[in-house]
This record gives C-alpha cells, sequence and structure tokens, in this order.
C-alpha cells in the first residue's frame, strides 16, 4: 500500500526470529543428545547435525561444548526453584531440599548436570549451582527479615545444597525425603 513501510530486516535481532530458532533447536539437540546417553561424545558437529543446522553456526555462537552445555544449564535452571514460604524456617528449608531432590532425581536434569560439569568443571558446577544457591540464600534472608538469625549461607550450602548435589551426581544413593528431612535437621541443630 502507499505510504506504508515494511520493517527494515537490518533494524536489530526479531525475538522468536531466525536466532531464536536456531537457540531453540540447538538447545533442543544437546537435551535430546544427553538425555539419549548413548555414548556418542558430545561434541559441536554431532549438536549441529541433531539441530539441523551448519556446525559453524554453532561455533560461532557458543565457541566450545563447554559454553554451550553452560547456556543450555542455565536456562534450564533458571526460575525453576520457587522460594518456599511456608513461615518457618524449618519448613522452607525441607521444601527447599524436597523441590532440589525431586529435580535433581529427575533422569535428564541429572544428565544434563552431569554433562554440563563435566565439560565445564568449575565453570559447569556454577551454573547448576548457582540459581539454586541464590534461592537458599533467599531462604535465610526472609529468615532475617523474620527477625531470626539464621544459620550462614556458606554452612547452609554444605549442610543442605552440596550433600544433595553430591549424592545425585556421584553416586547411586537415593535422595528421599527422609534423607533431605535430616539434612535440615542437621543444619539446625548446630
Amino acid at each position: 500500500m502507499p505510504g506504508q513501510t515494511s520493517p527494515s530486516p537490518q533494524s536489530g535481532s526479531r525475538p522468536g526470529g531466525r536466532s531464536a530458532r536456531i537457540r531453540a533447536a540447538v538447545h533442543g539437540a544437546v537435551g535430546d543428545l544427553v538425555a539419549d546417553g548413548d555414548g556418542e561424545p558430545l561434541t559441536i558437529p554431532v549438536v549441529a547435525a541433531r539441530a539441523g543446522v551448519h556446525a559453524t553456526t554453532v561455533y560461532r555462537r557458543w565457541g566450545s561444548v563447554a559454553d554451550l552445555l553452560a547456556d543450555v544449564a542455565s536456562s534450564r535452571f533458571t526460575g525453576d526453584l520457587v522460594v518456599p514460604d511456608t513461615g518457618s524456617l524449618r519448613g522452607d528449608l525441607e521444601r527447599y531440599a524436597s523441590d532440589l531432590a525431586k529435580d535433581l532425581g529427575d533422569p535428564d536434569t541429572l544428565a544434563l548436570v552431569r554433562a554440563t560439569i563435566s565439560a565445564g568443571g568449575g565453570q559447569g558446577a556454577a551454573v547448576c549451582s548457582g540459581e539454586r544457591q541464590q534461592t537458599l540464600d533467599a531462604v535465610l534472608e526472609r529468615e532475617r527479615a523474620r527477625g531470626q538469625l539464621p544459620p550462614t549461607l556458606e554452612r547452609a550450602t554444605d549442610a543442605v545444597l552440596a550433600p544433595l548435589y553430591y549424592r545425585a551426581v556421584f553416586t547411586s544413593l537415593p535422595l528421599t525425603p527422609e534423607w533431605t528431612r535430616e539434612l535440615v535437621s542437621n543444619l539446625l541443630r548446630d
């Protein structure tokens, strides 16, 4: 129509455009490959082939398997744990530990955590646990706002968060509700 112009394709990235489709396809491919666990090494060419994109596209955007896994894990773990508010520190910590245990008990989540830590070392571990530590800090901060003196974040991490990750990632022991409540009891006993 006269007087109307179409938006310029050069006007910047568009939400839901090609970039978003590529990211979704690559993230989906990584999730599928990690969940398959067929022993095939996770490489950029393997991910690209599964996603239906050229390997140079993946290399250009992520650079390495470790960076790619960190991005997938970061998007997967951001915001999936809600800060519990049961009215008591014990209740909040028990709900937090139980929710995290359920999440880590999911085979697809656990496979992604293991792959991210394996490929990214300390960076991968930080990506996998960072959001969970922030949630734990929010639980402790709520208790301080109630006028109480909760354990430090370092102590709560060592007593609750670290054992959950250790047991899930490095052992085949179950993350039972009784065990997660015991973690909280041990933390609050000191």
